[in-house]
C-alpha cells in the first residue's frame, strides 16, 4: 500500500478559502527541483512548486537553440545527491541535462507537488496571518515561506532598436527559438556575441545562405575539451559510486584552485589569455578579422566562452562579422551603429537576459505593500544571497551575488538550500512563524561583499559587462571561493534576524488534500 502524506492540492475553482501550504516554490528548474527534494528530505512535505511553463527544466527547458550546450563538465553540473554515471559526453547538450532533470522529478517523487501553467502574477505578504499570498494563472496558494527559485536566466532581454517592429521577417530570441522557421539558405542575423550566440554561430553557419553576425564586444574564448564520456567509464560510475564522486571531487577542485586569479590576483590570467590568443591565431587566419575578434580587455572581465568551432564559423566565406551593434531597423534593412547596412530574412537575438533587473521582482510586495523592484532600485542586495529585509520568509536560490564566472552554479544552489532548510526547521525549533534579516546584518554583509568585489577581475579587467548594474555595481557575482559560500550559508544565524509570530487568533487557510506520495 502507498504510503501517504499531506501533499499540497490545487485551488477548487470557485473556492472562497484558498489552500494553504507550508511552502510555495516558484520556478522548476535546478533551483526549484533541488528545493523539493530538501524539502521532502527534511521532512517537509506540504510544499508546491510552482511552474509557468507545461513541463519542468527552467532555462534548459526554455534554451533549446542549435548547439546548446553546458560551459561546465557535465559530472559537476548535477546534484550531488543525484549523480549520473550516464552522462553521454564531458560537457553536455542541452537534451540530456533537461532529461536528467526530468529523471531527478521522477526519482524523488516530485511530481505531486508540481503545478504547471501556473505563473507567478503576485506574491504579497499578509503582515496580520504573517504568510504569503501568491496569485498565479492557476489560482491562489497561501504559504507561510516563499522559495524564488525562477532564477536571472528566465526573461529574455531584447534591446529596444528603432524600426524593429516593422521588420517583415522572423525574430526570435535564443532562448525562444522557432524550431518552425527553416534557417536553410536564409539570410540570418545574430544579434550578440556572447555564451549562447557562440554555440548557435557555429551550428547554423553550414545551412544558411548568409550570417551577419553583430559584435559590441568580442569576447576572449577558449579550447572546449569535450570527449565522448566511454562506455568503460559509464559502468565503473554506476557499479562503483565513489569513482563518480571522486571524479566530481576533482573536477571541483580544479575550479577551486583558479579561484584566486578571478577574485584576488588577476594577473595570474595573463598565461590563460596567451592560450586564448594563441586559439584565435589557429581559428582565423586573415589578421583583420582576428584584430575585430580579439578583446581589449583582461581574459575573465566578461564570461569566458568555451568552443572549438567558434573561429572557424566567424571566418567562413558567408560569414560576415561587423564590429557594432544594430542600430535601427529598415523594412529588411539592418543598419549597424558603423553606419553599414545588411539586408536579412530572419534576426536572432542572443541579447542575454534581465539579470539585474529580474521580472520576479516587480511582482513581489513585503510588508507595507513595498514591491522588491523598489527596495532593488538601488541596486540587488540580500543577506547571504538568500534573504531581504523587509520580505519576511522570502527565500532565493540563486539570489544577488551568487552567481560564478569559473565553477558551477549547482554548487551555490546546494549551499543555498542548505540555508533554506536551517531556516525553517530554526522556526519551528524556537517557535517562531517568520523572520527576516536585520537591517546592520544585511548592509553589513554587502558593505563587506562589494568591497572584496573591488579588487575581482571582474571589476578591474577593464570590461563593461551584464554582471554589472546601470550603476557599474556588481550584483550578481560572488567574490570568493564555492566553498567559502558553503561555509557562510551551513547555518542560519538568529542574531542575524529578527523573528515574527503568528497572532495566536490567526488560524490557518484551508488545508491541503491529502493524496498519495
Amino acid at each position: 500500500m502507498a504510503s501517504r502524506s499531506k501533499q499540497p492540492a490545487a485551488p477548487a475553482a470557485g473556492a472562497t478559502d484558498h489552500p494553504h501550504v507550508r511552502v510555495a516554490v516558484i520556478g522548476s528548474g535546478f533551483g526549484g527541483l533541488g528545493a523539493g527534494v530538501r524539502l521532502r528530505r527534511a521532512g517537509i512535505t506540504d510544499f508546491v512548486i510552482l511552474e509557468r511553463a507545461a513541463a519542468v527544466g527552467g532555462t534548459w527547458r526554455d534554451n533549446s537553440y542549435p548547439g546548446c550546450a553546458c560551459d561546465v563538465p557535465s559530472h559537476l553540473y548535477s546534484f550531488s545527491f543525484a549523480p549520473n554515471p550516464e552522462w553521454p559526453r564531458s560537457f553536455s547538450g542541452q537534451p540530456d541535462i533537461r532529461a536528467y532533470l526530468e529523471k531527478v522529478t521522477d526519482t524523488f517523487g516530485l511530481r505531486p507537488h508540481l503545478r504547471f501553467n501556473a505563473e507567478v502574477t503576485e506574491a504579497r505578504w499578509e503582515e496580520g496571518p504573517a504568510r504569503w499570498r501568491l496569485t498565479t494563472s492557476a489560482g491562489t496558494w497561501t504559504a507561510d515561506a516563499v522559495v524564488s527559485a525562477a532564477g536571472p536566466l528566465a526573461d529574455p532581454q531584447i534591446p529596444d532598436v528603432p524600426g524593429l517592429a516593422g521588420f517583415p521577417g522572423t525574430v526570435f530570441h535564443s532562448s525562444r527559438w522557432d524550431h518552425d522557421y527553416d534557417l536553410a539558405g536564409k539570410r540570418v542575423a545574430i544579434v550578440g556575441t556572447g555564451a549562447s550566440a557562440a554555440q548557435i554561430i557555429p551550428a547554423i553557419q553550414p545551412q544558411v545562405g548568409r550570417l551577419t553576425v553583430f559584435q559590441r564586444t568580442p569576447a576572449w574564448v577558449l579550447p572546449r575539451r569535450d570527449r565522448e564520456i566511454t562506455g568503460l567509464e559509464k559502468w565503473l560510475h554506476g557499479a562503483l559510486p565513489p569513482t563518480g564522486a571522486l571524479r566530481r571531487g576533482t573536477l571541483f577542485a580544479l575550479r577551486e584552485l583558479q579561484v584566486d586569479a578571478f577574485v584576488r590576483r588577476p594577473g595570474l590570467l595573463k598565461l590563460v589569455q596567451r592560450i586564448a590568443e594563441k586559439h584565435i591565431a589557429r581559428g582565423v587566419a586573415d589578421p583583420a578579422l582576428r584584430a575585430r575578434l580579439t578583446p581589449d580587455y583582461r581574459i575573465g572581465c566578461k564570461r569566458i566562452l568555451l568552443s572549438n568551432t567558434y573561429y572557424p564559423a566567424l571566418a567562413a566565406a558567408n560569414t560576415d562579422v561587423v564590429s557594432s551593434r544594430l542600430a535601427e531597423v529598415r523594412g529588411s534593412t539592418l543598419v549597424a551603429g558603423d553606419g553599414s547596412e545588411h539586408e536579412v530574412d530572419a534576426i536572432v537575438f542572443g541579447t542575454g537576459f534581465h539579470v539585474t533587473d529580474m521580472p520576479i521582482a516587480q511582482r513581489v510586495f513585503g510588508i507595507g505593500g513595498r514591491s522588491l523592484a523598489e527596495e532593488w532600485k538601488g541596486g540587488m542586495e540580500a543577506l547571504r544571497g538568500s534573504t531581504v529585509r523587509g520580505f519576511p520568509n522570502l527565500f532565493f536560490v540563486i539570489g544577488p551575488n551568487t552567481g560564478l564566472g569559473n565553477s558551477s552554479m549547482i554548487l551555490m544552489i546546494e549551499s543555498q538550500l542548505n540555508y533554506l532548510v536551517d531556516a525553517l526547521t530554526t522556526l519551528d525549533a524556537v517557535g517562531a512563524t517568520a523572520m527576516q534579516p536585520t537591517a546592520v546584518a544585511q548592509r553589513h554583509w554587502n558593505l563587506e561583499l562589494q568591497h572584496r568585489m573591488d579588487r575581482t577581475v571582474w571589476t578591474t579587467g577593464g570590461c563593461v559587462s551584464w554582471y554589472l548594474d546601470d550603476s557599474g555595481k556588481n550584483t550578481v557575482l560572488w567574490p570568493a571561493s564555492t566553498t567559502a559560500f558553503r561555509r557562510a550559508t551551513r547555518r542560519v544565524d538568529l542574531a542575524e534576524y529578527e523573528l515574527i509570530k503568528r497572532p495566536a487568533a490567526v488560524t490557518a487557510a484551508a488545508p491541503a488534500e491529502e493524496v498519495p506520495a
